[in-house]
């Protein structure tokens, strides 16, 4: 692929600018999930879930001034609840120092993600090029969420009972959530879902990870390329991924873009 010119690099900003503006509205200020209570304060958008859901804030209008105020208002309320909550900041979330600030009342940094977008009019023609020689299912299932379960706790070492409850019961939300899983030799090697918030140009990918023994067989690239045909059967417009540093190369390879970083920081009652 060609560098761009300064002036297309310039147009690309633009674009890229407009669409970060698109995003925050769509997917951090006027967004809405189903299956959660949506508290919009003064200064915060918040999403309050069951006992043993997440919960976390998601957007935030603050300043010098009123951010470690707000920040206190937030540990209260989810104190009183003895609820842990995640707060997601963006690195063009104001004050500046709002990730330290939040650090310093008492929340862990536990991820950085890199938010990439693809707008699918612009997707490569490899991307979209159909794929036959994988073999990807569609999960549409409560029961067959075990097989994505073995694929995410064998990567990432880590218990992923939640995603029977949890992907489960938003299987059953009409038109929320599509899951992948792709197989070989009929064993579960990637896996992958999409979240399509309402009233949104966006779809949301997640869970993207191949198990080690499987990399380098176009698996991911396959159920990369199985959603984005979804997307666009769908009449969305762009595709996001908080992208971990694994899978941020495949997808700029891709054509996805830089829109920001996201600091996930999590606060759990004493």
């Amino acid at each position: 692929m060609a560098p761009l010119t300064s002036n297309q690099e310039l147009l690309l900003a633009m674009k890229t600018k407009e669409i970060l503006a698109l995003f925050d509205a769509q997917e951090r200020r006027n967004v809405t999930f189903p299956d959660m209570q949506r508290d919009v304060c003064f200064h915060v958008v918040r999403f309050v879930g069951r006992s043993s859901d997440p919960s976390f804030v998601l957007y935030s209008d603050l300043n010098e001034i009123n951010a470690d105020a707000e920040i206190r208002v937030q540990i209260e309320f989810f104190s009183q609840r003895q609820q842990s909550f995640e707060w997601k900041v963006y690195d063009y979330d104001q004050p500046h120092d709002l990730l330290q600030r939040i650090m310093d009342h008492g929340l862990e940094l536990e991820d950085t993600d890199a938010v990439m977008v693809l707008d699918l009019q612009d997707a490569l023609p490899a991307l979209l090029a159909p794929t036959t020689d994988v073999d990807v299912r569609q999960i549409t299932q409560p029961k067959g969420l075990e097989d994505v379960r073995q694929v995410e706790e064998q990567v990432w070492g880590a218990d992923f009972a939640w995603i029977q409850e949890r992907l489960g019961a938003h299987l059953q939300i009409p038109d929320f959530l599509s899951v992948y899983v792709a197989y070989v030799d009929n064993v579960p090697a990637c896996t992958g879902w999409t979240y399509y918030n309402a009233n949104s140009d966006f779809a949301g990918l997640w869970g993207g990870s191949t198990l080690d023994r499987y990399r380098g067989r176009g698996l991911y690239t396959a159920l990369l390329a199985m959603r984005a045909h979804e997307a666009i059967d769908r009449g969305r417009r762009f595709l996001t991924i908080d992208a971990s540093p694994m899978s941020q190369p495949i997808v700029t390879r891709h054509g996805f873009r830089l829109l920001a970083f996201a600091h996930a920081c999590k606060w759990r009652p004493k």
